[in-house]
């Protein structure tokens, strides 16, 4: 894996570790912190994947697009387009005043970073 690749996958691992801590948090758990990173974490997994592959990465927040850019070089990741619609906008839904993550929202952004993490860091080779 190239040295770029490894930065935007430590990024990507600080986003869900913090998603992890506002998880388990007993007392006033940040949901929003917990959707916010998710689409962070997947995010940056996407631009990893893009990285090392030797593709350009956009300056973009909106995982279909880059979903997009990904799928000729990792074809698995077609599987996730429905939840990455989803999850994207949980990247800006609940960051400004007028909305905020219900436990639901939080643990089902949870489940979609989990398993595309898992995946991607399959495709990448990481231990």
């Amino acid at each position: 894996m190239n040295m770029l690749t490894l930065e935007w996958v430590e990024k990507a691992e600080g986003d869900f570790g913090t998603l992890q801590r506002e998880w388990r948090a007993r007392k006033n758990p940040n949901y929003d912190g917990v959707c916010f990173h998710a689409q962070q974490c997947v995010e940056k997994y996407l631009k990893a994947i893009l990285q090392e592959a030797g593709r350009p990465i956009e300056k973009t927040h909106d995982l279909v697009a880059l979903l997009k850019a990904v799928v000729p070089v990792a074809p698995l990741l077609e599987s996730y387009r429905e939840v990455m619609r989803h999850l994207s906008n949980y990247g800006v839904v609940f960051r400004y005043p007028g909305a905020n993550a219900t436990r639901e929202d939080a643990g089902d952004a949870r489940k979609i970073c989990t398993s595309v993490r898992e995946t991607i860091r399959q495709q990448l080779g990481c231990q």
